[in-house]
């Protein structure tokens, strides 16, 4: 198909089959930062280490990947209420101000926290489309957009989380960087498997089953990475691992019924957390990859500012294919 229009909420400028790259951003510029040294500056000697560092990252992913469509998914909501109301200890750790109208406030490096507006603001004259839903995480946006995709799919992520997306009948993977984002794990169904013992349609649940202290996440007292796996293998999924703990016939030992049993409150909630949402409500927006600045001026001026000339000269050839 061939022509302009919208699919999903989604406005593409061709054809439907199309390769969509959907960045976690947030994952993405805290690796810039902790990858690019604090010395990287602007004029006025503010840093912009992760500004820098992302736009690097993007111009990297794109050579490599030659994405069709690129979508920067935001946190609006880094700790949605809706989760932490199942399960409050979700991402408490990473509080840094609790806040009564919005979202709470994550802690987060003092000299990262000035360079995320720089980052929106790039991303804006670039042309570049920054998408978030209010009320989700960023993984929710790139569930949904994912969920909505008519084509393949590169989703680009620390998180591990994500890795249930993964479909290779619908071209979805995860691009799993290592050392920055040159050195990406291409994760299909068979890494998955090989590497967790099993199915990414089962990653949910496993994970959920596993807990994750990073997230908050208590998991089941007694069951670790490779319980969690072989559990979710032998039953099917967490339900069926839920319904062998009630069945004193089954062959479960004495301690992993009892910590199942003993969890019931937690896994009754713990799949909705884990589980990222593939219905967050977006805004049309335009996805096609930018060939040129959307607003050259304002781009110029930011070049200028920030000292951005390095990074944004070796981006915009890359952008313009």
């Amino acid at each position: 198909m061939i022509g302009a229009g919208v699919v999903g909420g989604v406005r593409h400028d061709r054809g439907v089959t199309r390769r969509l790259m959907l960045l976690d951003t947030a994952s993405l510029y805290f690796r810039a930062y902790f990858g690019v040294p604090d010395s990287v500056r602007a004029p006025d000697g503010s840093p912009v280490n992760a500004v820098r560092g992302l736009l690097d990252f993007i111009g990297r992913l794109v050579q490599d990947h030659r994405p069709d469509d690129l979508v920067a998914c935001w946190d609006d909501d880094w700790r949605p209420q809706w989760r932490v109301d199942l399960i409050p200890s979700y991402k408490a750790h990473r509080v840094a101000e609790v806040t009564e109208t919005g979202p709470d406030i994550e802690e987060v490096p003092d000299t990262l926290s000035p360079q995320v507006p720089v980052i929106v603001d790039v991303l804006a004259a670039l042309g570049i489309a920054r998408v978030g839903s209010a009320g989700f995480e960023a993984d929710d946006v790139i569930g949904t957009l994912t969920e909505r995709a008519s084509g393949p799919v590169d989703i680009v992520t620390g998180d591990r989380d994500l890795f249930q997306l993964v479909d290779d009948k619908r071209g979805v993977r995860v691009l799993y960087p290592r050392k920055g984002v040159g050195d990406c794990d291409l994760v299909d169904e068979e890494l998955i498997l090989a590497k967790y013992g099993v199915r990414a349609d089962q990653y949910a649940d496993f994970a959920a089953l596993r807990g994750d202290t990073s997230d908050g996440l208590p998991g089941v007292k007694g069951i670790g990475e490779k319980t969690a796996a072989q559990l979710i293998t032998e039953y099917g999924d967490l339900a069926g691992v839920r319904s062998a703990a009630a069945d004193r016939t089954s062959k479960l030992t004495p301690a992993k019924r009892r910590g199942i049993l003993e969890a019931a409150a937690y896994l009754d909630v713990a799949p909705t957390v884990v589980r990222v949402a593939r219905d967050a409500p977006l805004a049309e927006f335009t996805a096609a990859l930018p060939r040129t600045p959307r607003d050259p001026e304002a781009l110029a001026g930011m070049v200028e500012r920030w000292g951005l000339g390095g990074a944004v000269g070796r981006l915009l050839p890359v952008l313009a294919g």
